[in-house]
């Protein structure tokens, strides 16, 4: 009879789930609390990611790592069919419409986990010398990446596009490039950034960086900041949470959760989160230092930097420390795409750190269901 071997479900990653459960459980209770609807659509999606968990951590991913590439390749085949096929909406070409059901997919959101698993794979199957990847090993890495942040920022998605660059050129560094490298790098960006500003970017992209360093925030952020500086440090009760419910705040539910977080929990919930978090970002980093296995330190690096580039970028933007963009709290704010990622993510990471010794365990006449 098929069965899991105790000793490979020894080296499941408990903690972390422990940390996913109270994300999403005060998620899903603000969401009910602004829009009862949204929140029903929300365990519905919350259903969907758990199954596709159980789903992927199952698969035998190690002994199908061949298949990666195709994974990939897909992902940008459904990028350039945004090109083709895509479905407009508010002036950007991101989604293309599924036939028959009335749905739309963001393929965007697909390439983050397919680019990490790529990451992985180049990575694995090549490993960093010791002083860090050379100037062909790195240009070669850095088509994968670069691919995907041109036919993104092209939709045009700057803010993902942007994450998908920070991420994994941050998971590079933390690998190991060499440094001459790097320091080219930063000095080209510097020059090139006045260019790209003047002949890259929307109009729409330059009147959020001129509301950002300007001296009035925009509407969103000021509603935004009220909605925070209300809370104090215990928050409000849902009836004298004016802010959200008479919907002064946008976007309450996605963009702006955390200043409903505040706004309902005050500074201690807020804090509380935070920590969530920072524990979270802890713990996958040192899963990734701790591990020899270049599949498990890039997955893990990569998931911290995510959590890390969200959260940063989210709660910024609703203090007005950062332009509004459109970056969700992971694993918090309302919606399935976002919040599907994280669960693919971690389920790959799952699968890896759990059936790292399985072939070993099978050597010893154990039989595994994998």
């Amino acid at each position: 009879m098929w069965r899991i071997d105790k000793r490979i479900l020894a080296q499941f990653d408990f903690f972390s789930i422990v940390l996913i459960i109270p994300l999403v459980l005060t998620s899903n209770w603000l969401i009910n609390e602004a829009v009862q609807m949204l929140a029903q659509k929300q365990l519905a999606y919350i259903g969907v990611a758990t199954l596709s968990f159980i789903g992927i951590f199952f698969l035998p991913i190690r002994k199908m790592n061949w298949l990666i590439p195709l994974v990939y390749w897909t992902a940008i085949a459904l990028l350039l069919g945004v090109e083709v096929f895509g479905h407009s909406r508010l002036g950007a070409q991101r989604w293309i419409d599924i036939p028959f059901i009335n749905a739309t997919i963001q393929p965007s959101e697909f390439v983050k986990p397919a680019l990490i698993l790529m990451l992985a794979y180049l990575i694995n199957k090549k490993p960093p010398p010791i002083n860090g990847y050379r100037i062909k090993d790195f240009l070669k890495i850095s088509f994968y990446i670069i691919l995907p942040f041109i036919l993104i920022a092209k939709e045009p998605d700057l803010g993902t596009a942007v994450v998908i660059f920070l991420l994994c050129y941050s998971v590079l560094f933390f690998i190991g490039v060499y440094w001459k490298i790097w320091a080219f790098i930063f000095s080209a960006m510097l020059l090139f950034s006045p260019i790209a500003y003047k002949f890259l970017l929307h109009d729409y992209q330059k009147e959020r960086i001129t509301d950002f360093i300007g001296k009035k925030p925009s509407y969103h952020v000021q509603q935004s900041i009220i909605a925070i500086g209300s809370g104090g440090l215990t928050g409000k009760s849902k009836e004298d949470s004016t802010q959200t419910q008479m919907k002064f705040l946008p976007i309450a539910t996605s963009d702006f959760i955390f200043a409903y977080l505040v706004e309902r929990t005050g500074f201690l919930g807020a804090f509380g989160i935070i920590s969530i978090y920072i524990i979270l970002i802890l713990h996958l980093i040192s899963l990734s230092i701790f591990s020899s296995d270049y599949y498990i330190k890039v997955i893990t690096a990569s998931i911290s930097f995510m959590i890390f580039i969200y959260m940063g970028v989210n709660i910024a933007m609703t203090i007005g420390f950062a332009p509004v963009v459109g970056v969700p709290l992971p694993m918090f704010s309302y919606g399935g795409s976002s919040f599907m990622n994280f669960m693919i993510l971690f389920a790959i990471m799952q699968n890896f750190i759990t059936f790292r010794y399985k072939d070993l365990y099978d050597r010893g006449g154990k039989k595994s269901f994998v």
